[in-house]
């Protein structure tokens, strides 16, 4: 990507959990990042050690996420942040279901809530998105019924749902994982923790039309992960699809309605207006984005932040 190329940037992975000032914390590191929106789910279910070790050995909690919190801070956004419903498969998939309209997507673990995705629950859960017309955001890891072929045989099943797959794939070499999805049109692949030239293989065998910026933060800074499409030195055009536009057509439906997926009390999607370090790209360092913003749903109030997992 050439240095003189610019345009809004969509976050469609950060976390936020139940803290104090999480959503100043996050709004700002998006502003020095020239970050103008993001999707977030709820963060702060897991303690991120016992995480790694069940990353590595197994294991589950069947704690709710916060998911209340990430709608308040949604609410609180001025229309920059939108909701994710992190579900708790252990829990009965009526919740999501009764709330669904307050949110945008819906995320899926194994790694944190270890139901596999060959599970019933998790087809209940995603029957609830196919009907209400939403994304699914998946963190695949290597374990039975949790891979990203489980992914793929998940997405045949519902062919009418569009999946994300999180992270890159499993670690971050997972050349293998954009292999498998790429027969698949209704599976994306969203970037963050993957190395560079995984993310340039999925550029490559998917298109940008099927690839997602995202920073996993507070895990991972934005910046390190905007230095990758630095690096890479992408066309403008497929930069454009692969940090606003993707992620537009996602959370905002294919339709003429553009609120056809926006949440009915959290704030919607927002396009910031102009080009340069008021709409921010992985071009340049942005003095910010926070009064550079069309807001194209009322915003709310709340607040949330995430020590980040999953």
């Amino acid at each position: 990507m050439s240095s003189d190329v610019d345009g809004p940037v969509f976050d469609f992975h950060a976390r936020l959990a139940p803290v104090p000032g999480a959503l100043e914390r996050l709004l700002d590191v998006h502003d020095r990042c020239g970050i103008g929106a993001a999707a977030v789910s709820a963060g702060g279910s897991i303690d991120l050690l016992r995480l790694s070790r069940q990353l590595v050995h197994g294991g589950h909690v069947t704690t709710d996420p916060d998911n209340d919190a990430v709608l308040r801070a949604c609410a609180g956004s001025s229309g920059r942040l939108l909701p994710f419903y992190f579900a708790n498969p252990h829990r009965d998939p009526e919740h999501y279901r009764q709330r669904a309209a307050r949110f945008v997507g819906l995320e899926l673990s194994p790694a944190v809530h270890g139901v596999r995705l060959d599970d019933p629950r998790t087809t209940a859960l995603t029957s609830v998105a196919e009907a209400a017309g939403q994304p699914v955001y998946v963190v695949c890891l290597a374990r039975p019924g949790c891979g990203v072929t489980d992914l793929v045989a998940l997405a045949e099943r519902f062919p009418r749902v569009t999946f994300v797959l999180g992270h890159s794939g499993i670690g971050n070499i997972d050349y293998y994982g954009v292999d498998l999805i790429a027969p698949a049109a209704n599976i994306h692949l969203e970037t963050s923790g993957g190395y560079t030239s995984v993310v340039r293989a999925a550029i490559d065998r998917l298109g940008p039309h099927r690839v997602l910026f995202g920073s996993e933060h507070p895990l991972q800074h934005p910046d390190a992960e905007l230095a990758k499409f630095r690096a890479l030195d992408l066309p403008a055009a497929d930069w454009r699809q692969i940090a606003w536009d993707n992620a537009h057509r996602l959370l905002k439906g294919n339709g003429d309605d553009p609120h056809h997926h926006a949440p009915t009390d959290a704030g919607g999607l927002v396009e910031p207006r102009g080009t340069g370090a008021a709409s921010g790209g992985p071009a340049g360092r942005p003095a910010g984005t926070g009064g550079s913003v069309a807001v194209l749903r009322g915003p709310v109030r709340g607040d949330g932040r995430s020590p980040g997992q999953g």
